[in-house]
């Protein structure tokens, strides 16, 4: 059976052009260690991880956790059927900072929409949303010596934290 998310990643296989920004990317991406270490994932891999991460909203933490859990994402990524050796949660925050590093998501959206473009379609705007806990003690109270109504405690991945949200939304429009 072929569900909608199999489907969905299906269609953003064929639209994406995924060797035009694995060249974009490439020249960024660190070399392998001369001491050796863990072996570097691919560039495209690591690429195809982070865009699942940004379609279904998965923190680093969550993302890890998924492709663990789902074949269909370890697939999408050309990942091993096995899980041995997948990118945990450090290794797709560094890709993530390497992007942000090189300005590349702006170039990335560029490439896309060029891409889309070719084919009758264009991607007039988009919006990124990022959620900073900003953490408090326990036992933070105001001026009226109550709990302070606007902290809340909040799960992020697997870590329960107490605190405040701080939603920050970046919009972008891009006109012809």
């Amino acid at each position: 059976m072929r569900t909608r998310k199999r489907e969905f990643l299906d269609e953003m296989n064929l639209v994406v052009p995924w060797a035009a920004l694995v060249s974009l990317i490439s020249p960024h991406a660190p070399a392998p260690g001369a001491k050796g270490g863990r072996p570097l994932f691919a560039v495209k891999t690591m690429l195809r991880i982070h865009f699942v991460q940004q379609w279904f909203n998965l923190s680093d933490p969550a993302m890890e956790e998924a492709l663990y859990d789902m074949a269909l994402f370890r697939e999408f990524a050309g990942l091993d059927t096995g899980e041995h050796n997948l990118p945990d949660e450090s290794t797709i925050l560094r890709f993530r900072h390497l992007l942000e590093a090189h300005n590349l998501s702006l170039q990335i959206l560029a490439t896309v929409n060029a891409t889309l473009a070719d084919k009758g379609l264009l991607l007039k705007g988009g919006t990124m949303v990022d959620d900073t806990l900003i953490a408090a003690p326990s036992s933070t109270k105001n001026s009226s010596g109550e709990r302070d109504p606007e902290m809340h405690r909040t799960k992020k991945g697997n870590q329960w934290h107490f605190g405040m949200k701080a939603h920050i939304v970046v919009s972008m429009r891009i006109r012809d």
